[in-house]
């Protein structure tokens, strides 16, 4: 299973972004996917995540009522709408796929490379 990232770039604080996740390899509904993220100096933390069905997201509470997962299973793409950004939203977004949706790294074990989300003040 290959993940590939995309859909970052700078903005300013109270901007939107989506963030895109394309799969290939599998059908993506046989999946979870998360995006965890990762800001320069700290350990990469959960952000999202969504159910091979999509019935079912998960959301830190930092992100929870801003940011919103779904999923394009003909597509095979994963988005994340990124809406209010704040300067602390900064970091390398990060897309996984595994078999249970979960908060945690270990449960993924497919990762794509990160995509870069400035926000500045």
């Amino acid at each position: 299973v290959q993940l590939q990232a995309s859909g970052g770039g700078l903005v300013q604080a109270g901007a939107s972004l989506r963030l895109s996740c394309a799969v290939s390899g599998r059908p993506l509904s046989n999946y979870a996917v998360a995006w965890f993220r990762q800001a320069p100096g700290k350990e990469r933390e959960f952000v999202a995540a969504i159910s091979g069905s999509g019935a079912r997201a998960y959301y830190s509470d930092s992100v929870k009522g801003r940011f919103t997962i779904s999923r394009d299973n003909a597509e095979n793409t994963v988005y994340l709408q990124m809406n209010n950004l704040k300067p602390e939203d900064t970091a390398a977004y990060y897309c996984a796929a595994g078999i249970a949706g979960s908060r945690r790294m270990n449960d993924y074990p497919y990762w794509g490379q990160g995509t870069l989300v400035t926000v500045s003040s």
